[in-house]
């Protein structure tokens, strides 16, 4: 199999700079296609529950293209957009990027790219230390909810259609997985 071709975060930068949706992982420049109807409705309606409940609360919801630098000494710098990130402590109004760890993540599936959410993403947010990752499945109509105890991500918490679904780390958060799928 022909290894793939790995670029510097310099490469990916010149690049994609008239692209809007494009993350960079290990290397990698992936490129991210226009997400469908159904996709944007199950953002929204996330995005909609998390403004509401983190109004005052010294947090914030961004959606898609938003970027999220991730880095750290030990690695190359990462660019992701996550369809929802949750940024506590910082005023980022007048910013287009934001350099840290968001304390939750949430990415809704893609057919085109459901390793990346599942696989590549599960780790590198691991590895970074996103407290919560949430991963929507359109198809399945679930919600997989991956806490980091003691800097691993464990089992997943299912829910599924008729469930309330509760984050671990945001008391009081919860939202009717029926209305994400609305």
């Amino acid at each position: 199999m022909p290894q793939r071709k790995r670029y510097t975060y310099k490469e990916f930068l010149e690049i994609t700079k008239d692209v809007d949706r494009a993350e960079f992982i290990d290397g990698e420049i992936i490129m991210q296609a226009t997400p469908t109807a159904q996709h944007q409705s199950i953002v929204l309606n996330i995005a909609s529950e998390f403004r509401n409940f983190f109004l005052g609360k010294g947090c914030r919801p961004y959606i898609a293209p938003f970027d999220i630098i991730l880095d750290d000494e030990n690695e190359e710098i990462k660019r992701v957009q996550p369809d929802i990130s949750v940024i506590c402590g910082h005023n980022l109004t007048n910013e287009n990027q934001f350099n840290g760890v968001p304390r939750l993540i949430v990415e809704v599936v893609s057919p085109s790219n459901a390793s990346d959410d599942y696989i590549k993403k599960l780790n590198l947010y691991m590895r970074f230390g996103v407290n919560e990752y949430w991963i929507v499945s359109p198809k399945n109509r679930t919600i997989q909810i991956f806490n980091l105890e003691n800097d691993v991500y464990g089992e997943p918490k299912i829910y599924f259609e008729n469930d309330l679904v509760k984050s671990s780390i945001f008391e009081g958060l919860s939202l009717e997985i029926k209305k994400v799928f609305e």
